[in-house]
């Protein structure tokens, strides 16, 4: 979620602070309905953050996920501050400035940007740069270089140790019939035994595994990749991997959600992903980033186009 948010205050422009914030004490037990009512002085004094919420207030605010609604909409109206609300708010769109939904999200209003996927920091420059610090690195791996993006235990998914092996048993027949290399980044939702029983699974290939020290490389195993592979249980992983423009596959895991399964269905019907069955294929597709849209939006209504 952080990393929509931030994507979409880089692409303004404007200076910017992150403050990861929730509700504390007694007004935990209101539901957000309804903490959207409480004066905005009252309910601040009741949020938790890792850096005070108080003047001078922010031009900008920018929230994401529905437990952040209540705060934002707080600080928006202690500041005048222009409100963008990334995702469904679960709150009539009117209260914010502008919504920035995901199609699957399935929520409308005259004030909400409908996005194709999730808003991304992935970009040309952005990818260009960080391939510069791992080139080299990756030098001596055989093409094609096939990026695997994972993610792991979720509401709606797992990923168990075993299913995690199985995975990797695929990547390593991929890898030894078309002569490629893995380029392995796991996530915060990625298991230490997953990632041990994939890392096993695919030991006799040509592969590298991020163990989660030194610089995160998930930028440039996506600048670096000839195709990639991500796991379903995240639409960032997704469509951040479609930003790039390269084959991308889905891998299937243990679980459900009608709402990711409707993102897939329409990245599929986009033209930028196919499921993952062991096998490497070549299609094209325009890069998906509706970033810039929603940004460019809040710099017109802001006046940003006009001070520069």
């Amino acid at each position: 979620m952080e990393a929509q948010g931030i994507a979409v205050a880089e692409a303004v422009g404007l200076p910017f602070s992150l403050k990861r914030v929730r509700i504390k004490g007694a007004m935990r037990l209101l539901p957000a309905r309804l903490q959207i009512h409480v004066p905005p002085e009252r309910l601040l004094r009741s949020v938790e953050s890792n850096k005070p919420l108080a003047p001078p207030w922010p031009r900008l605010v920018i929230s994401i996920g529905r437990r952040s609604v209540p705060i934002a909409l707080a600080i928006k109206r202690a500041a005048s501050a222009f409100g963008l609300h990334i995702q469904n708010p679960r709150v009539p769109p009117e209260l914010f400035d502008l919504v920035a939904a995901p199609v699957h999200d399935n929520f409308e209003g005259r004030n909400v940007i409908t996005t194709f996927g999730a808003v991304h920091s992935v970009t040309g420059p952005r990818l260009a740069d960080a391939a510069k610090g791992f080139a080299v690195q990756l030098d001596s791996l055989p093409h094609p270089h096939v990026t695997v993006l994972l993610g792991g235990e979720s509401q709606a998914f797992s990923f168990p140790p075993e299913d995690a092996a199985s995975f990797g048993a695929k990547l390593a027949r991929l890898a030894h019939e078309n002569g490629a290399s893995l380029l392995v980044t796991p996530s915060g939702r990625t298991s230490p035994e997953a990632l041990a029983a994939l890392s096993a699974a695919i030991k006799d290939v040509p592969h590298i595994v991020w163990d989660g020290t030194g610089d995160n490389p998930y930028f440039a195993f996506l600048a670096l990749a000839d195709a990639i592979v991500a796991t379903e249980d995240s639409v960032n992983m997704v469509t951040e991997a479609a930003g790039t423009d390269k084959p991308v596959y889905v891998q299937r895991l243990k679980g459900n959600s009608r709402r990711l399964a409707r993102f897939h269905t329409l990245m599929q019907e986009r033209g930028a992903t196919r499921p993952f069955t062991g096998r490497l294929e070549a299609w094209t597709y325009a890069p998906i980033n509706d970033t810039e849209v929603v940004a460019s939006a809040i710099r017109r209504a802001l006046g940003l186009d006009t001070e520069a």
